[in-house]
């Protein structure tokens, strides 16, 4: 048998620095459309947004879009994954950076208040209202949910070991600043941050200093 010539590999080989290339290309591109489609549903609404507009808005053909995603849904699921690691990443940054004062509940209560009024969590509760009367979406939508959620508790039982032995005490710390900076950050599409919204905050403090068993603040005056 004739051994082929190194010409005729090279016409049916591509090299393997051209391949990760290529494969670099694809991963690039599939992000900026996953990231125009977050933009369309802060800007449009879920239910305005369409293959087209994230097309534009990810400065591609319509065609060149539906190559790496076939369909609405399917950049819908990339995003949401997306969404939700972007999240997660930017919290454990957040409330893991140094303190100055070394006051770890004070830094997550304003970690996770930052985090809330992030455009990507406008474009999850997007989604989330979106769900509640869009099946499809809700198929997508829920389990990845409640797969951030197991994630984001995991997370937090690593961020915060002072807490350890404090079982349910832990469990409606976490649910109250959740369900308090989470309502909050929903009214914040509507009116600014003004006075009572701080004095709500400086309350949650409060109340999760007492459910960790640790003095309060003093008071501004007292500083």
């Amino acid at each position: 048998m004739t051994k082929p010539s190194s010409a005729a590999i090279d016409e049916t080989e591509e090299p393997a620095e051209a391949l990760g290339w290529q494969a670099q290309k694809s991963a690039s591109t599939r992000t900026q459309i996953i990231e125009a489609a977050i933009k369309c549903f802060i800007e449009c609404g879920y239910s305005r947004t369409t293959t087209t507009l994230i097309a534009e808005k990810a400065g591609l053909s319509r065609g060149a879009m539906l190559h790496h995603f076939p369909s609405k849904l399917a950049v819908v699921r990339a995003a949401v994954e997306y969404l939700h690691a972007k999240r997660l990443r930017a919290f454990r940054k957040a409330v893991t950076k140094p303190s100055a004062d070394n006051d770890h509940v004070r830094q997550s209560v304003e970690a996770y208040w930052c985090h809330v009024r992030h455009p990507m969590f406008v474009a999850f509760f997007e989604l989330a209202v979106a769900a509640r009367t869009d099946k499809e979406l809700a198929r997508i939508l829920r389990p990845a949910q409640e797969a951030f959620e197991r994630e984001w508790y995991q997370a937090a039982v690593e961020i915060f070991p002072e807490w350890e032995g404090r079982g349910e005490k832990f469990d409606l710390a976490l649910d109250l600043s959740r369900y308090v900076l989470e309502g909050m950050a929903i009214s914040f599409l509507t009116h600014k941050e003004t006075e009572r919204d701080k004095r709500v905050i400086a309350y949650l403090d409060e109340k999760i200093r007492e459910l960790a068993g640790l003095p309060s603040r003093p008071a501004r005056g007292g500083r």
